[in-house]
Formats: C-alpha cells, structure tokens, sequence
C-alpha cells in the first residue's frame, strides 16, 4: 500500500486569522493510519491552533479537512470525537477526587435495571487500562496516582469517547520521567501498530526522533515543511524551526555595531549561582547598563523560567543575585519594580493585558502598583502617561479610553511595552516581545530595544526569532534542557554556532 493510500487525514490550505494576527496562513498537513507524526514548532508557530481547527474549537477562514475521503466541517470538540478525532491535553482535565473507572467510563457508565453497574464499570476499566499494559486498582482515586497513571487514564478516555481513529497528544512528556516516557513511548507505539494514527506535539528534540515517523515544522503560521523524520537531521531541524535567513545590516543592526564600542564595563545586575530546583539550573549572568543580552535556546530550554527568577516571580533555592552593588534579598514582582527591573511577560493574553480595562489603564497598571493604592494617580495624570506613550510608540488606537481587547496583537503589546517604561525601569526583560504580531510591528519593536539600550537600559531579550536575538543582542546566552550552556559574542555570535549549540554539537 502507497503511502498516499494510507492518509487518513488531509488538512488543505487552512488559514485562521484573529485581530491583529494571521495564526495560519495556506498550512497543509496530512496524517497517515499506523504512524506517530511530530507536530513541531517554537511558541507562536501556529500548532495549537492548527490543532483546534482540526478539533473544532476553532473555525478556520479558509481551508479544507477530509476524513477518510469525506470532506468534513468540524463544529465543535463533541464533533470532532463523534468524527473520531480525540485530544489529550498537557493540562489533565479529569477529575483527581473521582476514581480511575469513574474518570475513565464518566458519562458511558454501564447500567442495569437504570442504575451505574460498578462491578461491571471498573472490570471495563481495568480491561481498558490493561489493553495498554497499565495494571493498577481503578477503584482508587485518580489523584492518588501519578502524573503518568492519569495521563495513561486520559488517553484510555479519549480512545473510549471517540472510537478513535485519531489521537492527538498535546506535550504529554513534559511532566514525566525518563521511566514514564518510556512507558507512554510502548504504549504509543502499540496503538500505532493497531492502525491509530497519533499527532505529537512535543518540545523535545531527541524525543521527536525516537518516537515519530514524520515531523512537519511550522514557524509564524507558515508551513515551514514535512519531513521522514529519518531524513531529517536534527540541526537542520532546528534551523527550520527557528529560521536563519539572515539579512544586511539595517537601522537596527548598525546601531547595535556602534553601541557595542560603548558598553559600562561595571555590571548592573550579577547573578552567581542563582537557581531553582525543577525550573532551571544554577547559572551565572551578567549584565550591563546599554547592553542587550539575548536568551537564545528552544521551548523548554529555560528561558522564561531564567526571566522569571531575575525578575522575583519566582524565588531562587540557591545562588546569589545583586542589583547596582547591592545584594537582592527580597525576590518578588513588586520588589523588582521598585528597584527598577521590569517584564514583558512571554504569554501577552494571559499574562500581559487585562482584557476589560481600556488602553489607558491597562498603561498606567505597573506605575500604579509601584506607587501603592493610597498615592492614587489622577485622571488627568493617567490621560498624561497614556498619551505620551501612546505617541512615542505609536500605538494605533482611536483614543487611551479604547478597550485594549479591541486593539491588534502588535498594538497590544506595544500597550504592554509602554505600561513598563512608564516605570523607567534600568533593566527591561522583553520575553517574546514580537510574537504573534506582523512584521512591521516587530521591526518597531527591534528598534525600540535597541534604542533603549542606547539611552543607558540593560536589556534581557528572548525570541523564538533566531534572527531576532542575533539583530538585537550584544551577547547571547543559549539554552538547552533548563540550563545555561555558553555565553556568545563578537565573532562566536552566528546563526551555526548557536544552533550547533542548541543541538548539542556543541559544549
């Protein structure tokens, strides 16, 4: 049997737009009956969302999905499982305090004489759970088990609801060990022997290799690519995932060349040590007054949670960090504000704007919180700051009272990126500042970086944009699996040796 006789599911010319942003732009994507097939991209990409059109959360603008030769829409999730499409989430979405054969039958229970059979209920259950090798009691609750032991009960649920034909697995490594995986890997493979054909979405490297059959690659909504994962080595992965078309000095570039020639020699922050079990591991970062330092390294590899410990969200277990020649004692979000350390947060919907509140609130927001709710700034001031900024970063916008939902996504984050200079922090850490919006929102925001630096701020950059990080920074710091692995500059600063790097070609 050809290939081609083998496809299951074709997914053609699927483009999905939201305000501000294209998510998918003419992706094609086909999955075929009995192979693992690696759904791969940086944050951003566009799975997720090529996902929830195939589910049915989502409605696609344009774009056609066939189904075993049929053309379908798909309107919603209980759609898409009728279809026989099921998903299981990074994010268990079971119930820990009801028991292994309640989660797993819920909704399905078997009855006699109208009532729930429970004999007959958790002897299905443990039949289910047997099929892949999972002998446990499931008359226990869930939560008393593993993370592993409800992930397996998970996907025995989605098999069950949906009949599946297809079973799409959303990051179902990323909280499990070696040992764990292993024991999903066996299960995975043996439904891929019984005919199931399996999306994985995942953000590790070397589990993409030993698992899947084939890898498509997206990278800003645009199909980068599929591949034979055995054909496909792994820099070159990497290289399509995170782009490396570099281009001629421009505006940005030639203004970084001149202000690396000017850098403070004393740092403004030190980090010697600092670490936090289970988010990243010990690592030693300096950083000056006029300098940006880029975070380069693939999802996972550390980089928000690295952010997130300068910045008191998180507080370190270890290590030491010091801010204008003064030990930090106190690790929290409002104690890095007050000493003059800001973060654009990595997720801008969920993190960064509040929704309800207008444009000229959503500004204020961080300057407020710095001043206590007792030092209340006044209408006129707010209407002041927001006005300001709304023309130096050339936020368009009918007014400062405008709902910010109501903005573009590249809008939005300008709102964002002004809500903390409003502080005048010395040091801004921007966590994916450019993400999900166009191109020439990111250009405006490259240079509002750069020209940051050049008033004398220190600068933590992080972009899933290789291109990006290389553009903007005087150093950059590279990733890999939780951990700082080298520190780049001058000459060492290019596009192959980062990615060698990330792949572990390269100490």
């Amino acid at each position: 049997m050809s290939p081609s006789d083998q496809v299951i599911l074709t997914m053609a010319g699927i483009s999905k737009s939201f305000p501000g942003v294209k998510a998918l732009e003419n992706v094609d994507f086909d999955l075929r009956r009995g192979e693992i097939h690696a759904l791969m991209g940086e944050n951003g990409a566009g799975k997720s969302t090529l996902i929830k059109t195939l589910t049915g959360v989502e409605h696609p603008d344009s774009g056609v999905i066939t189904l075993d030769g049929q053309v379908v829409q798909v309107r919603s999730p209980q759609h898409a499982q009728e279809l026989g499409i099921s998903t299981v989430y990074q994010e268990i979405n079971l119930c820990p305090n009801l028991t292994v054969a309640e989660n797993i039958l819920i909704g399905r229970e078997p009855r006699r004489a109208g009532r729930i059979d429970w004999k007959a209920m958790n002897q299905r259950a443990r039949q289910m759970l047997l099929r892949l090798d999972v002998d446990i009691d499931v008359q226990q609750t869930l939560g008393s088990y593993s993370v592993a032991i409800q992930q397996m009960a998970a996907i025995v649920r989605a098999l069950e609801i949906a009949s599946a034909k297809i079973l799409i697995l959303d990051e179902p490594t990323s909280s499990l060990d070696a040992h764990e995986t292993a024991k999903l890997f066996q299960v995975m493979r043996q439904l891929k022997s019984e005919g199931m054909a399996i999306v994985f979405i995942t953000h590790f490297i070397d589990q993409v290799y030993e698992i899947s059959d084939r890898i498509t690659v997206l990278r800003n909504g645009n199909l980068v690519g599929c591949y034979e994962t055995s054909a496909l080595p792994q820099l070159e992965l990497i290289a399509n995932m995170l782009g490396r078309i570099m281009v001629d000095l421009d505006d940005v570039s030639r203004a970084k060349l001149k202000r690396e020639q000017h850098l403070d020699a004393a740092p403004l922050l030190q980090a010697r040590g600092l670490g936090s079990d289970g988010a990243i591991a010990p690592f030693d970062l300096d950083l000056h007054t006029g300098e940006v330092v880029g975070l380069a390294g693939l999802l996972g590899s550390g980089r928000t949670e690295l952010a997130g410990l300068l910045f008191g969200i998180e507080k370190p277990d270890q290590g030491t960090m010091s801010f204008a020649g003064q030990p930090v004692r106190k690790f929290s979000p409002l104690a890095s504000i007050l000493r003059g350390v800001a973060l654009s947060p990595e997720d801008r919907k969920a993190a960064g704007i509040v929704d309800e509140l207008s444009v000229r609130e959503n500004i204020v927001l961080a300057m407020q919180a710095s001043r206590g709710w007792l030092r209340f700034l006044s209408k006129a001031r707010q209407v002041e700051i927001a006005d300001r900024y709304i023309k130096l970063l050339n936020i368009v916008t009918p007014s400062a009272d405008q709902p910010i939902k109501n903005l573009s996504g590249g809008n939005q984050q300008k709102v964002i990126l002004a809500r903390w200079l409003a502080t005048d922090p010395q040091v801004l850490i921007l966590d994916e500042p450019t993400r999900g919006i166009d191109v020439g929102a990111k250009a405006e925001i490259q240079k509002l970086v750069v020209s940051l630096a050049d008033e004398g701020k220190a600068c933590v950059f992080i972009s899933s944009e290789l291109e990006e990080v290389l553009r903007c920074s005087d150093r950059i710091v590279v990733l890999r699996e939780q951990a700082k692995v080298t520190e780049l500059s001058g000459a060492a600063m290019n596009a192959d040796t980062i990615m060698q790097t990330i792949a572990g070609s390269q100490p």
